[in-house]
Parts: C-alpha cells; structure tokens; sequence
C-alpha cells in the first residue's frame, strides 16, 4: 500500500467542532494487513509500525508554539555507593530497601495459560499485559490465548498471589489501582450497523469499557466509554467506538475518578451515508462507575491521534494529557491544541510517556523522530533535551520523589538512565534490564520508589521486571 499524503506542518487546528469534520475521506484498502477488512479513511499514519529513519529530527517548539531551547542532557553528580552514605531502611508495606544505584529483579510469573504474543506491536494490534501498582503488590493484567483478560494479583515478591480471574474482553488497554480494587480498560465486541458508508468498509465496531473488580477480585460495576448502545451502532451519524486503527488507551485516577484516554472512530454523516474519521476521546468515571461531566474530558481531541498518554496532576487538580497526531505532525496537548514538541509526517514520529515534573514546568514527556530520542519538560515554557538515545519507542516512568527512569529498547532486552526530574540530568551510568521490550506497553510507579514493567516470559509465563527504589 502506497504511503497516504500527509498534511502540512503549517496546517493549524481549527476549532475541534469543525476541525474532524474536515478532515478528507479517502477510500484504502487495508486486506494486506486485516483479511477481509478496508478501511472507509484513508490516514496520514502509516499502516505498519514504522522502522527508525535516518531523517534528522527538526526543532522542538513550547507549548505556546515559540522555539523551545534544545540542549544535551546535563551530567549530574554519580550517585552515592553503599560506602559513602549510611545504610537505608527498607520502605513501604513491601519493604523493599533502597540502594545507591539502581537494582534490577526479575520475577517469572507462571499464568497457568497462554498469554498472547508481542505480534508486530504496533498501536493497531492487542496489547498482551499491563501491570498496576496497589498497595502491598501488584495486579497484573494479560491477554490470554482464550480471547479472554486475565486478572491477578501478585504479592510483594512480584509471585502470583491465589487464582487469577477471567472476564470478556477481546483487547487490553490498561490497568490502575488503589486500595479498595483495580480498573482495567478493555475492549469488547460491538455492532457496526447497516450505515451506509460512503465508501470501503471500517471495521470492527467495538467498545471500550472500564471494569472494576473489589480486592477479592469480584466485580462492582462496569462502564463503556464509547457510546454505542440503545439504537446507536458503529455506522451511525455521532458514534464513537473502536475500530482496528489506533485505538490504545491509558488509564489515570485523582484517588475518586478514573479518566480513560484513547483513540477513538468517529461517525459522521455526509449526505446519504457516513464517514469514518480518527481521533481520541477522554472520559471520566466516578468511584460508582459512572459518567461524569468532567472538565477535562471531551469527545474529541486529537486527530488523526496515536500514543494517547495521560496523568493525574494533583497540583493543579487536572488530568493532563498528550497525543501524537498528524494535525501539524507534532507531540500537543488535546482540547484546545497546544504544541509540546514539533516533529514531520515521515512516519516515525511516536510518544512516549507523560509524568509529573519534580520543579520548574510542569510536566515531562519522552518522544522519538526518525530513531532519535528527545525529553521535552514543559508548560509552561518548554526545554527539550537530548538524552543521547537511539530508539524508536522510548519508556519514561516516575522513578521515586525527584527521578524518573528512562528505557528503551537495545536488542533482545531494554536499557535504561535515571534522569533528574526537575533539571532532566542524567544521574548515574545506564543500565540494563534483562527482559525483551514492547513499545506499547508501560513501566508503572510505585509508592515506595521502585517502577515495574510486565514483559513477554516462556509458554504461559509473563516476566516481571523491577527497578529497586535509589537511596539518594
């Protein structure tokens, strides 16, 4: 399949009323990549998960649009050896013991059943597992070779905790906790209708939900965050549901909602038919599971959007978010557009993760162009920094009060550098984690300073590796 012309970096958003609804319907044929399935859209973002190119990456700008300043990443002082500061106590209900430079473990989790594999591990394709903090351990989630989402408990030594349960879903999205129980995001099969489409075919129809289980892993409620249902499928006029192309999500919660952030389909009528266009939609969900008018939700974001990321901000009482989208092919904040960091449509441009900044401007981001890996901090001025990275699918996770770890793919396993969270300094000397890599999948932090990445195991196992929490 030819590449789909992609829009200019001059073309500025319109306001989100109109600006989706402009966005042209071009008939492409997708069997080459769904048996069966066309795609009535034809979309700026390449169809396959793009190689690193060799492309030169272009200038970052803030978020108010003005030239941000580019710099390599400062070098910070090494950490402290065991030798040089007094030996810390063990934190948190797990009582894992801080050292001065980061420790890597790595657990073998025995499902008891197939887990699905990495596949081609584009945004298009099933996310196998994730993995949330709670307290005294962890829940993992995984998408098992039954069709089915498996949930379990893991306990302090990252060792499955009792029988995992199962549940419908046909995709995994994310998963988050708190004391009380676990959200999972998923996806479910859902109906498309008669339409007409004006052209081609944009299937499958399905739903996003969020599903909450107690701690004993009994359900309490679930919720769809799409809106079909009661009369409305897939190829009518104002649907919103999820389709093959780009509909990831990730998960957030302010301790009483939980914000699902994702891409979304979206239905909109043109004459005696419908169009199928692509986007991202963020809702909110309250602690009875239900739909509430929040001020950070909307129906429409981004578009055309990928790598949706998303993170609770209790010192500003907002749910933050940023997309990639081929709307002037940059790294932006949704509802209203605001740019974080400029990039081209040459199909390697990819976001990585978003988290809290420890001072100065609010927030941090990894991104990746043409195989080149940049952390922007901003709003609200903005500084990109070049952490001297080749990748095309950068992690970045909080790493305790005042770091944060990033990762990245290096062979057949990961590699990772602690980073200052305020001032962006390297800290100490990259390290290796033994586990193969994902790009879609997400480290996740922990209470007690350590973070977590779930990875592919051996038959029916799934890999679980931690970064120990840092003493300095």
């Amino acid at each position: 399949m030819s590449k789909p012309s992609q829009p200019s970096a001059s073309d500025e958003r319109k306001p989100r009323s109109a600006n989706w609804k402009r966005i042209s319907i071009v008939a492409a044929a997708a069997a080459a990549l769904f048996a069966g399935t066309t795609v009535a859209t034809a979309l700026a973002f390449p169809l396959t998960d793009p190689e690193p190119s060799e492309a030169p990456l272009e200038s970052s700008t803030s978020a108010s649009g003005a030239a941000s300043t580019t710099e390599a990443a400062p070098e910070a002082a090494a950490l402290p050896g065991p030798s040089e500061s007094p030996s810390p106590e063990a934190v948190g209900e797990c009582e894992r013991v801080p050292s001065g430079t980061p420790e890597v473990t790595v657990t073998e989790v025995d499902t008891g059943g197939g887990v699905i594999g990495y596949g081609r591990e584009g945004d298009t394709e099933r996310l196998p597992m994730a993995i949330a903090a709670r307290p005294g351990g962890s829940w993992l989630a995984w998408v098992g070779t039954d069709d089915r989402i498996h949930l379990g408990r893991l306990d302090c030594d990252d060792e499955l905790e009792g029988d995992p349960i199962a549940f419908e879903g046909i995709d995994l999205q994310d998963v988050q906790a708190d004391a009380n129980g676990v959200v999972v995001l998923v996806t479910r099969e859902g109906a498309c209708g008669d339409g007409p489409l004006c052209g081609g075919e944009a299937s499958p129809c399905n739903t996003m939900h969020m599903v909450r289980f107690d701690n004993d892993g009994n359900q309490v409620w679930e919720r769809q965050v799409t809106n079909l249902g009661d009369g409305l499928d897939g190829y009518d006029d104002g649907a919103r549901f999820v389709w093959w192309y780009q509909h990831h999500g990730r998960l957030a919660t302010d301790g009483e909602h939980y914000a699902a952030y994702f891409g979304v389909a979206i239905t909109v009528a043109n004459g005696d038919c419908v169009d199928v266009h692509q986007g991202d939609r963020m809702q909110v969900v309250d602690s009875d599971g239900n739909l509430v008018d929040h001020a950070d939700g909307f129906e429409v974001g981004c578009s055309h959007s990928w790598t949706t990321r998303i993170v609770w901000d209790p010192s500003h009482e907002t749910f933050a978010m940023v997309c990639a989208t081929d709307n002037g092919c940059r790294i932006a904040q949704p509802d209203p557009y605001e740019t974080v960091a400029a990039g081209t449509c040459d199909g390697t441009l990819f976001g990585g993760d978003l988290v809290l900044a420890s001072d100065g401007p609010r927030y941090w981001t990894a991104w990746s162009q043409g195989g080149q890996v940049r952390l922007e901090h901003f709003e609200p001025d903005g500084v990109s920094v070049d952490p001297g990275v080749e990748a095309a699918h950068p992690h970045l996770v909080a790493y305790g009060a005042s770091h944060m770890l990033l990762a990245w793919e290096d062979g057949d396993a990961m590699r990772a550098q602690v980073h200052h969270s305020g001032t962006g300094a390297v800290v100490g000397e990259a390290f290796d984690i033994d586990v193969p890599d994902h790009g879609y999948q997400a480290f996740k932090a922990y209470d007690d300073g350590s973070v977590a990445y779930p990875a592919a195991g051996g038959d029916g196992t799934i890999q679980i590796a931690r970064v120990m929490p840092l003493s300095g």
